[in-house]
């Protein structure tokens, strides 16, 4: 069994996703009834969101403007 990401710091940002573990809140609510490899590919795109954000603050941060 695939263990929830959840880290009970549930905020959702303009696009309905979480900041504390990187689900869309269509995502969490499915997680419930998902399969594990479900869960699985849930856990990968939260992942790639979680990594995107933090690059973001990261490059503000610098003062950076990555498409330029």
């Amino acid at each position: 069994m695939v263990d929830s990401p959840c880290v009970r710091n549930c905020c959702l940002d303009q696009q309905d996703c979480c900041l504390g573990c990187g689900r869309k809140i269509d995502e969490i609510m499915e997680w419930h009834q998902a399969t594990d490899l479900r869960r699985q590919q849930i856990l990968v795109f939260a992942a790639a969101r979680m990594a995107e954000t933090h690059q973001q603050v990261a490059f503000r941060r610098l003062g950076v403007n990555p498409s330029e």
